[in-house]
This record gives C-alpha cells, structure tokens and sequence, in this order.
C-alpha cells in the first residue's frame, strides 16, 4: 500500500498525540528522521531499538488495526522502565517503521532502518507472518535480534531457519498441548479433524497430530476443504467422529456449522473445538456467506469450545513493573482512550518488558566479563554483542501481565484460555498452563447439552440376545411335569410288569422308551442355557451334551417302539418260520445297534468337526432409554465349519428309522391283541413327531435371530413330541388294565389277510411261536379247555346216570336209546368241537342215522335163533357193551381237548398231569415258550 501524503498525517496528528507519534515514526520509515519516540530528555545514551509493525490508518486495514491498538501499550511500559531507572545510564529509544504488511513495503522499511538510521541492538515486532519470517530470516546475518508480540504463524517456530526470534504471544502450535490436556482430561480418545487448505491451518494440524500420537489417542479422520466443507463433515459424521478439532477462519466457520445442522453435528452428541482468536460476534459478518439461517447456524454453533491465548492473566499477582494484570488493563484502556484496542496489547507490554531486562543482563554479563565494552558498541556486524543478546533473551524469565514469560527454543510458554459459546457469547471455562503442563476447568462454567460430556464415539454396547428367564421357568416348569408323567409311567410298568397286559408289552422295551423320553425332556433345561447364565467355555461344552443326550433319547425311545413292533411282525407276518424264541435280549441289542450308530456319528462328528461357540452380531440399534449409547445385538450359537453336512447326517438317519417304524406298524396293522399291536398309536406318535419336527425345525431357522421365540418352538416341540409318544404308548395300557384287564389278552379274533388263513389251513407244522404270541394263544385256549372240561363233567354225570339205569334195568334200553340219544352224540362228538362250536353234530348220530337197526336192534329173543351170533344184540349184551365202551371213550377222547389222560382214574383230574394234555386239535395247534 502505498504511503499516504505528509500534510494530512500531520492533520490527523492534531487530534491524538499517538497519531502524532505514529506519524513521526512513519516519517523516520521513509528516511526522514524524526527524533526518538518517547526519548526522555535527560537521557545521555539512547539505546535504539527497531519497530517493525503496520500502521495504516485505514479502518479496513485489520492488521493496522494490531499496530495501532499495542502503542498505548509500549508507551506504558517504556515510561515505567524509565521511571524505574532500569536501564540507566541508557533508555529506549523505540523508533517505528510502517511495514505495510506487504512483504516489499516492510524489508523496504526493514533496510532504510540499517541504512539510514542509527545502530539498532533489537528488532520490535512483526504482526504479518510473510513479511516477519522474510525479516527473521535475514537476521542472522545483522546479528539482530528480533521480538515479535503478534506473530503466531507456526513455521517462525523452526530454530534452524529463524535463530535470532523471539515471540511473546504463544505460537498456533501452542494450542495443541493445551487440546491435548483437554482431551485427557475428559477422556476423550477418538478424534476428527477438519483443516482449511490454508498453510497456517495444516502446520497446525501437522504439529496437532504429532502431540497426540502416542498417546492413546486416535484421529479416526482427518478431513481438509478449500470452498466448500459440507462434503468433508458428511464424511465425519460417516465415519463416527464425535469430537471435532477444526482449523479454519472465521468465514469457513460460518459455513461448517451450517453444514454441521443440515448433517445434524450439533447438540448432545458432538462437541467442536475450534480457534478462539475470532473476533467478537465473528458470525454476524458472515452469515450471509453460509446460506444458513440466523437461528440454524447459532443452533449449531451452541456450546463449541474455543482455543487460544490469554491476553491477559487472571492470576491477582504483581507483575515486573509492580503492578497486578488487572491494574494494568485499566491503565492501557485510560491511556488508549477511544483509540483501537488490540488483544496483542498485553504480549507487545510484556515484550518491552522482555528486551529491557535482556539489556539489563547483558549489561551486567559485559560488567562482569569486559568492563571496557558496553552495549551501545553494538553494530551490525559485531557478532559476540549479538550473541550476549541472544543468550541473555533465552534467560528470560518473569511474570508478566499475560503470565509467567519465559521461552523454550525461541517459543512462549504461555496461558491457553478455553471459551465454550453459550446463548449467543463466549465464556471462558478454563485454561492451561504451558509452563506448569496444568489444566483448570472452572467450576460450573462449562456446559454441555446432554447430562455429561459427549462420547468420543457411539459407544457401542454388545448386548447378548438371551433367553428370558420367566421363559425359561416356564418352560423348564413343563418339562419337569413332563418327567413327572414319564416317572409315574415307569413306576407303573415296574409295579404291573408281571401282569399279562404289561408282561405281553415288554416291560423292558417300555422302560427304554421311558428313558428315551426322559433324556429328551433334560435336553430341554440345556438348549435353554446361554452366556447369561453361563460362561463361554461351559456353553461351548453344552453344544455338544444337549445335542447328545437329544440324539441318543431319540434314538433310545422310538428304537424301543420300533424294535417291539419288529417282533409283533416277525411273528405273525413270516408264518413259515420255524419255531424260533425272540426274547428281549435280542430287542436290547437291536436298540443297542441303533445307539452305535448314533454313537459314531456322534464320535465323528466330534473329532472332525467338533461345535464351537461363535457369536452373530446385528446392526446397531439406539438405546431404548434414551442414553448417548447404541446397542448392538449379539447371539450366541453352536455351530462348525460343516454343519449342514452334519446335521443331513444325523436326519438321514433319524428319517430312515421314522420310516422303517412306519413300515412296521403298516404291516402289523391288523393284530388284534390290544396287548401286542401298537401300530395304530406308534403310527400317531411317528406322524406327530414328524409333522412337529418339520415344522419346528423351519420356524427355528427362520427366527435364529429371536433366542426367545426359538427356545420356545424348540422346547415346546420337544415337549409335545416327548409327552404325545409316551401317552399314546401307556394311557391306553393304563386304561385297559384298569378297567379290564382280561379284555387285552382275549384272543377274539386274529384278522389276517385272506391269503394268510389260506396258508394257515394247508401249513399246519410250520407255526411261529415267541413269548407274546405264545402266551395269548396259550391263554385263549387254556380258557376254551376250562369251559369243555366243565360241559365234560356235566356230561360224565349223565354218563353215570345211564350206566347206572342200564345195569339196574335190562328192560330200559329203548329208554335209552330215545332219551340219552343226544348225550351219547354230543359224548362221541367232542372232538370236533373247535371246528364247529355253534351247529356240533355227532359222528356217532351220523352213524345211527344210516345204520339205526345194525346198532341198536332190540329184535325179540323169540325172532332169534339159538345162535350165539344172533344174541349179540340182546340187551344183556348191549348193556355189558355200553357198561365197557362208554368209560373207555370217555377217557380216550378227553386227551385230545385236553381233558384226563385214559389212565387217570378220575376225570376231574388236572389235566396238566399228563404231557399228552398239551396236545391240540390241528386247527389250534402251537407251539409254546414262556417269556
């Protein structure tokens, strides 16, 4: 910019003695000196200090606007060193230099000073970062030492390239140990970062992510814009950063968090760490460039956290110059009147501060060491003078009004206060210490918008989908009722196994089944175990019990069925078998051989592939109380690398045995013996556990997803199938006995197919007999023989009567013949009693009805010859003949039907005395074994 005209800065001087200062500095900046700026009049030894800063008078000019603001400042702390004699025999003599902020304007101003002016020990200033890092770069070269009090570019920071500077406001880099602490302090692990392509924004961000790395804390995202940021923010919030550190002007500012509301980034969830250096009400000057209404952009700007230097120390404590910082602010507002304010006005105090007590160490280092050189010796090319300078600086250490003032390689450790905007302005909340490394939050000024401060990060909850306990006692409730039933069922058949009903059902094959049934039931309690009641290992271990103990109950209960059900067949569907026992022996090792079976596929199974415990995770749902967390569902399942393969094993198999058991109860289908045939109910019991089991098994793949809805379809399957099996083998058995027991055992009928009874007539050796069969036919015919042997001995009694009133009276034999016809008939007849048991007709009526007069002739003695021959129908004869034949037939026929052995002296005799009693007519004939 070029220099405005002398006569109207000499015009304006008349209103302010500042502005008349300032013009007399700028005149000395074009070559012209003036005279010293505040010299004192009585001092002997100017000591000739450079001010490099922009003093335009243009309101535009916002980095005039620093100059002008820290003048009443330097001239405060210049008359205080003067007072207090600090320095004496010298003062300071400040004379300013007008850089323009413009690189050319200021190394112009910067040259005419060393040419043109007098030795200059120190160069005061530097506000704009290009034109101050061209100047500190050259120093070296003058053996100047510069201090800057408004130049915070971070690159000034680098000791190799700038030796000779000095700064007493903190450099941008000196915010992030103060971010650092802050983010430590609230725990906060996780970050995003959000850069304007601005270089003096990225050698923040570089510098930022060097101090947290390694320790403990992420940048998840790192995100840089030019024009427009609402993409990069999209992108933060897709990533899942909560806690963002922005670095960007006040312009840019305006249009992230009018991006930030359109993405919904403000509020409870999200905390924005931003610069604090704006200027007060920065967003009203840029709202309109946001395209964001008023209301909408404060909405989102409500409750960020501002970082920056602290202009002035809060700490009630005397300073250098004897004053506390708050004394100090009245007299710079006194001294500035309505002039412009600059927040550099403390750091520029503090810095004529810092460069009066260098001079003064210097003085004292040249006292000790060379008492013929002092310090106004200094030229430009006295490199040792430069050096004391330079070293004397680095020993800077004192509390000033903007804190303790003291450097580290060049650099101010100073304050970094934290402001947080709260209803439309900002309040400081804390600050950091850089020299302590300490952090203070000021009790009850910060303000989040939820119940505590913000999550680094939705904080992902892993809830375990389980089972629900009421569920769970429910259901296990159910099923203990169920082994209740299954232990009064086993109670039963242990107490009436000897009894016929129970004895012709197996006993022991009921009591397999029973125990089938009872291991499906405890399976139940072991599906309904999961990782809230136990812990991982032990579930894993369950994965494979519960599938055990499913398997071989199964296998257990319905190969008892089905191996009872084989025998029913074996008996009375292959009738050319030859007597052969199938005992229950023979039954156990067939259910034995369906175990092995299961045995090894299970043994495999375990040793190849074994079941291991993996966990299913399901995507994130908010938290139905409303905390800044989201849940996500797990689920707990037993699973290998193979199983489906597996399982198609295991129901293979289970499917051919449901098959074979229906085959089997086809085929025995029309046995009648209550006590042997189960067909009908172990028909039942297949369709119901097959119907279940499909079903079942399709609803619990379908909610895997539901623990609750699966256990329950799980064990209520396992339930049913369990209870309905077992009742339909024992309620009817239960029945039966109690209300008549005989009826199972009566042989009423034998319904065979036509084909069979055809077989049966022409086979007559080639019967089966076994235990059950054996024992029903047994029982039946044993029943039969009861009732003929008590009609015998009816008969017998009328057997004596005749033969008692034939050896009595000769002469009533026509008595006989007519009235004991009938007898004597159904005597001679009983042989033939099973074949026909309704229409009975005797061979011996038969007889007499062809040949009545050849067997009972009663022809008179005085129609006979003398002959012997003739006489053997007289009734003499006829009555010894039926005194002998009538015993003797009486005896030979009983055998047959199970009567009295001929040698028995009485009928009435047990007919187990004799091994002929067991002989049977054909049609009846068996074959015997007991059980």
């Amino acid at each position: 910019m070029p220099p405005s005209p002398k006569r109207p800065r000499a015009a304006a001087a008349a209103a302010c003695p500042a502005i008349l200062l300032l013009l007399l500095c700028l005149g000395w900046a074009r070559g012209h000196s003036r005279g010293a700026a505040g010299l004192p009049p009585n001092a002997t030894t100017p000591i000739s200090i450079m001010g490099l800063m922009p003093l335009s008078q243009l309101e535009e000019d916002q980095k005039s606007k620093i100059g002008r603001g820290v003048l009443p400042a330097v001239q405060l702390a210049m008359d205080q060193i003067r007072n207090e004699s600090l320095l004496n025999p010298y003062s300071l003599d400040l004379r300013l230099y007008d850089t323009e902020c413009d690189n050319a304007e200021g190394l112009k101003a910067f040259y005419d000073a060393i040419k043109y002016g007098p030795n200059h020990l120190m160069v005061f200033g530097g506000v704009c970062a290009t034109v101050t890092s061209i100047i500190a770069e050259s120093l070296k070269g003058w053996n100047l030492v510069q201090l800057s009090f408004a130049a915070t570019t971070p690159e000034l920071a680098d000791k190799k390239k700038y030796p000779y500077f000095f700064r007493t406001v903190p450099s941008d880099n000196a915010v992030n140990p103060a971010i650092l602490k802050l983010l430590k302090y609230y725990q906060w692990k996780r970050v995003g970062t959000l850069t304007q392509d601005v270089q003096r924004f990225s050698e923040v961000r570089n510098d930022l992510t060097g101090v947290l790395y390694g320790e403990d804390i992420e940048i998840s995202d790192t995100e840089s814009f030019s024009n427009d940021p609402c993409t990069n923010v999209k992108k933060l919030k897709g990533n899942d950063v909560r806690i963002i550190l922005g670095q960007f002007d006040e312009q840019m500012a305006a249009k992230v968090f009018c991006c930030a509301y359109d993405e919904e980034m403000y509020g409870s969830k999200y905390q924005w760490i931003i610069p604090g250096w704006y200027e007060s009400s920065w967003w009203e000057s840029w709202i309109n460039s946001s395209q964001c209404l008023s209301k909408n952009l404060l909405t989102a700007m409500e409750g960020y956290i501002g970082v920056d230097f602290e202009p002035l120390s809060s700490k009630v404590i005397k300073t250098i110059s004897g004053r506390t910082p708050q004394q100090y602010e009245k007299e710079y507002n006194d001294k500035r009147g309505d002039g412009q304010s600059s927040k550099f006005h403390g750091y520029a105090y503090d810095g004529i501060w810092v460069i009066a007590k260098t001079l003064q160490r210097a003085m004292k280092y040249l006292n000790t060491t060379n008492k013929h050189q002092k310090i106004e010796d200094f030229n430009y090319t006295n490199h040792k003078l430069g050096k004391i300078f330079l070293d004397a600086m680095n020993e800077t250490n004192f509390f000033g009004v903007t804190g303790q003032v003291v450097f580290r390689n060049g650099e101010r450790m100073g304050t970094i206060k934290f402001t947080q905007f709260q209803d439309r302005k900002e309040v400081k909340v804390g600050e950091y210490n850089a020299v302590a490394d300490t952090l203070e939050i000021i009790n009850n000024t910060i303000r989040f918008q939820g119940l505590e401060p913000p999550k680094d990060k939705t904080i992902i909850q892993e809830q375990l989908r389980k089972i629900s306990l009421p569920l769970y006692s429910i259901l296990s409730a159910l099923t203990i009722l169920g082994m209740i039933m299954a232990s009064a069922f086993l109670f039963f058949n242990i107490k009436n196994r000897n009894q016929k009903l129970i004895k012709m059902s197996s006993p022991y094959m009921n009591n397999l089944i029973i125990l089938g049934g009872m291991l499906s039931y405890a399976s139940i309690f072991l599906f309904g175990l999961d990782g809230s009641f136990v812990s991982e290992k032990t579930f894993e271990t369950l994965c494979t019990v519960r599938t055990w103990i499913l398997t071989v109950g199964y296998t257990t209960a319905f190969g008892a069925m089905f191996a009872k059900t084989w025998r029913v067949h074996a008996i009375f569907k292959n009738v050319k078998m030859k007597k052969k026992i199938i005992k229950d022996q023979k039954l156990m090792v067939i259910v034995g051989g369906m175990l092995l079976i299961d045995l090894c596929i299970l043994i495999c199974w375990q040793v190849v592939d074994p079941l291991r415990r993996t966990v299913e995770k399901y995507n994130m749902e908010p938290d139905p109380a409303g905390r800044d967390i989201s849940i996500r569902p797990i689920l707990e399942h037993c699973e290998n690398t193979h199983m489906t393969i597996w399982l198609g094993i295991v129901y293979a198999y289970k499917g051919l045995l449901m098959l074979f058991g229906c085959f089997l109860a086809w085929e025995t289908r029309n046995v009648s013996i209550p006590a042997l045939n189960d067909s009908k109910y172990i028909g039942m019991s297949v369709y119901n556990v097959g119907i279940m089991c499909i079903i079942g098994a399709a609803v619990s793949f379908l909610t895997r997803d539901q623990p609750n809805v699966q256990f329950c379809i799980v064990a209520l399957v396992i339930i049913f199938c369990s209870t309905i099996t077992l009742c339909l083998v024992f309620v009817p058995k239960l029945i039966t006995l109690r209300t008549n027991p005989d009826a199972a055992t009566q042989n009423r009928r034998f319904q065979f197919t036509q084909n069979q009874k055809k077989e049966d007539s022409k086979t007559s050796t080639s019967v089966t007999s076994v235990n059950q069969a054996s024992t029903s036919r047994l029982e039946g015919l044993q029943s039969e023989n009861h009732r003929l042997r008590m009609k015998i001995t009816e008969l017998d009694k009328d057997l004596e009567e005749v033969t008692m009133q034939l050896q009595d009276t000769p002469e009533k034999t026509t008595y006989i013949k007519q009235n004991h016809y009938q007898d004597l008939n159904d005597i001679l007849s009983i042989r033939n009693f099973t074949d026909s048991k309704d229409g009975e007709k005797a061979v011996l009526k038969n007889h007499l009805d062809q040949n009545p007069q050849a067997q009972w002739s009663t022809t008179e003695p005085s129609r006979t010859s003398k002959d012997p021959i003739e006489d053997i129908n007289s009734p003499e004869h006829i009555q010894r003949r039926l005194s002998l034949q009538l015993p003797i037939l009486h005896h030979a026929y009983l055998p047959s039907i199970g009567g009295v052995d001929a040698s028995c002296a009485s009928p009435c005799v047990s007919p187990s005395a004799s091994p002929r009693h067991r002989h049977v007519p054909p049609s009846f004939r068996v074959m015997v074994s007991g059980l």
